[in-house]
């Protein structure tokens, strides 16, 4: 399950890091839509997948903890 989560973690939280940046890009290059989404649901979206990553991390470091 530790693996599991830490893999869930990296992957979400790079899925997370690259849609934030790919927001940002565009938005900054003027445009207010990509890939049919407006940009500030595209940074939400990267932002809650990063969210998903750090809980993810913390689930690890509090169950290492309780060893």
């Amino acid at each position: 399950m530790e693996i599991l989560l830490l893999w869930a973690g990296r992957l979400t939280g790079l899925a997370g890091g690259l849609l934030c940046g790919w927001a940002a890009l565009t938005r900054l290059s003027g445009s207010f839509f990509a890939g049919g989404f407006q940009i500030g649901t595209l940074l939400l979206a990267g932002m809650a997948a990063m969210l998903v990553a750090c809980v993810c991390f913390l689930t690890i470091l509090t169950s290492r903890s309780r060893r």
